[in-house]
């Protein structure tokens, strides 16, 4: 369903329709989107219709779903008039957080932006439920696991943490790791030093901090060595102390690697470790450290985990649905 010009003018006073009504057009248009795409992204999800007169927005259809819908138009309005952009995946993430039991208490961090992750060159706000707890985790416990598939932010948020502790001062130094496992024993054999064989395994980091890090600063923090980003391997031996460590694609760490890693914490210092039990690449017969863990180490209180579904996917609208097909079919595997 889409907006359109052939559709009657609503009747004030319609028991079918909500009315809202906003005060400044120039934030309206950017509500709506370029062509109404925003509005149009709203009628197709919750099926409802909305009809734009003016400086007022008109959704009619089923109660709860015009409900939802003018929840997240005023979440999504709030949000500009905080000087926030709404781009698509704001959206969707409003959308989200509308889904549950109380709207109106769900959307009150995303309107009022009270879990941001503020950077220097950009904010981060959880868009998810499970977002929202996985941030809040990572500033309240020492060290946090966040699982769940591609697409989730698990990683973005934990790097965005990581630069926010660093730029405020709590943290000395940030330390990015992932285990080069694709690699396995042909490392040696790529072209290059040390640095260009294991430098694409890294890339999915050097992009998270080039998000979040004015261009000329990134180099120079990194030759300083405030900003290190090396493989797993490369932990051992080491106390990390006053750091925010972040290890990535965890489920590809064995159990010795993990309990390495976890075991070079030190003072000062806060780690945080995502994964994807679903995408392990580890030979056949190695448990996955991340799997190990999660056993392990579950009831110790300044640990968390957060987990996530294909319902937290903020990528392309498609990925969701790819992830929630796969879970399926391996649903009816077992």
């Amino acid at each position: 369903m889409g907006l359109s010009a052939l559709t009657p003018p609503p009747q004030p006073g319609d028991p079918l329709q909500t009315l809202l009504e906003f005060s400044d057009n120039r934030l309206l248009v950017d509500l709506c989107g370029e062509y109404d795409r925003n509005l149009v992204k709203l009628e197709q999800e919750l099926d409802v219709q909305i009809v734009r007169r003016g400086n007022q927005l008109h959704v009619m259809g089923d109660p709860t779903m015009r409900a939802r819908a003018a929840e997240t138009l005023n979440a999504l309005y709030a949000r500009l008039a905080d000087g926030k952009p709404v781009e698509s995946g704001d959206v969707e993430g409003a959308l989200k957080l509308s889904a549950g039991e109380s709207p109106q208490r769900q959307l009150e961090m995303f309107r009022t932006g009270q879990i941001e992750i503020r950077t220097r060159k950009k904010s981060v706000s959880p868009r998810t439920k499970a977002q929202q707890a996985y941030a809040r985790a990572l500033f309240d416990k020492t060290l946090n696991f966040g699982i769940g598939p591609a697409g989730t932010g698990k990683t973005y948020i934990a790097v965005a943490a990581a630069v926010h502790f660093f730029i405020e001062g709590h943290v000395d130094k940030i330390i990015l790791s992932r285990p080069a496992v694709e690699a396995g024993e042909k490392l040696g054999y790529l072209p290059g030093d040390m640095k260009e064989k294991v430098d694409p395994y890294m890339q999915p980091l050097y992009d998270a901090l080039n998000d979040f890090f004015p261009s000329r600063l990134l180099p120079k923090l990194m030759e300083e060595r405030r900003i290190e980003i090396a493989p797993l391997a490369f932990m051992r031996g080491r106390t990390l102390s006053n750091a925010f460590v972040v290890l990535d694609e965890a489920q590809n760490a064995t159990e010795m690697q993990m309990k390495m890693f976890l075991t070079r914490l030190g003072e000062g210092s806060r780690m945080a470790i995502t994964g994807d039990r679903s995408q392990v690449d580890l030979p056949r017969g190695h448990m996955s450290g991340l799997m190990a863990a999660e056993r392990i180490l579950k009831d110790i209180p300044d640990i968390g985990f957060n987990y996530f579904t294909a319902a937290d996917v903020v990528r392309h609208p498609l990925v969701a649905k790819i992830v929630a097909a796969y879970d399926s079919d391996d649903a009816r595997k077992i």
